[in-house]
């Protein structure tokens, strides 16, 4: 009887996003599975909500079953994340997908998340003309991407005297905060001509926020990520574009990685897995790939 390996998924909390991760990494070991003769089982633990406290409470879990491996998309700094570091000590390996690592020791399978929010920001302030109010909003604040990518695209609009920057939420990954929030915003702010998000819950419901207020094209919109809604809002022209990550790579990145480091294989620090702009020039091609 062939050998199994289980490798577990834990995303920051269950959402579309992370189903596409789920469906990279399940691809992966389905590959794996086949060409090594060797049954790769990957389990997808998502979290029913955004939040440090339940993120670490199906780690201590997953630490009890011993699995070969773990993925896990972190909600706060992995010296916070305690069942991490226990997890770690019982020598199972952890690898970290759509977030940066500050340990050397952990790789790391994403994109560079300060470099997305720069291209999303510097694309935003050259289609409102280089002036104007622009709203930024966040995702879960402490997670590192969303973190990286909101300090990013601030960073980038401070350098422009003529654009204002007002508070656009914080969405805490919810799609329906996000929708909440944002028609705050611009309920507040009518003279609003841009909204930049942190992660994949912010676009959509800033772009039914939008529609909701009779603002599509009015308020441009450059989002993050490209899961089937965000592609849906960009061809509808309610969302102008995105700087998108590649969650299905990620997936199959992390599998990958999990099984090279159940042979004791030496891991590299990180594997870039890199950033799409999704315009409505190629958003066809995207939506083909969708499911």
């Amino acid at each position: 009887m062939a050998k199994t390996l289980r490798f577990i998924i834990v995303p920051k909390v269950a959402h579309p996003w992370f189903d596409e991760v789920n469906k990279g990494a399940q691809a992966q070991a389905a590959i794996l599975s086949r060409e090594l003769g060797v049954e790769i089982v990957v389990d997808y633990m998502p979290p029913t909500i955004c939040d440090v406290v339940e993120q670490n409470v199906i780690l201590e879990k997953i630490a009890k079953i011993q699995p070969n491996g773990i993925a896990v998309d972190p909600v706060d700094a992995v010296g916070h994340m305690t069942a991490i570091n226990r997890i770690r000590d019982q020598g199972i390996p952890v690898i970290l997908f759509d977030s940066p690592s500050p340990d050397p020791s952990i790789t790391c399978i994403g994109n560079d998340f300060a470099q997305q929010g720069i291209i999303a920001a510097e694309r935003l302030v050259k289609l409102i003309g280089y002036a104007g109010k622009v709203a930024v909003m966040q995702g879960y604040p402490t997670a590192p991407n969303h973190k990286a990518r909101y300090e990013a695209q601030m960073a980038v609009l401070r350098k422009y005297p003529d654009i204002s920057v007002v508070d656009g939420g914080i969405d805490n990954d919810d799609i329906e905060t996000a929708r909440q929030q944002a028609s705050t915003v611009l309920e507040s702010h009518l003279d609003l001509k841009g909204y930049l998000c942190c992660d994949a819950s912010g676009p959509i419901g800033i772009a039914t926020a939008i529609k909701q207020a009779g603002k599509a094209g009015e308020v441009k919109v450059v989002s993050m990520d490209g899961i089937k809604p965000i592609l849906e809002a960009i061809k509808e022209g309610v969302i102008e574009s995105s700087s998108a990550t590649i969650p299905k790579m990620q997936g199959s990145m992390s599998v990958l990685m999990l099984w090279q480091a159940s042979l004791g294989v030496q891991m590299p620090q990180a594997i870039d897995t890199g950033i799409d702009v999704i315009t409505q020039e190629n958003v066809d091609r995207y939506l083909a790939d969708a499911v």
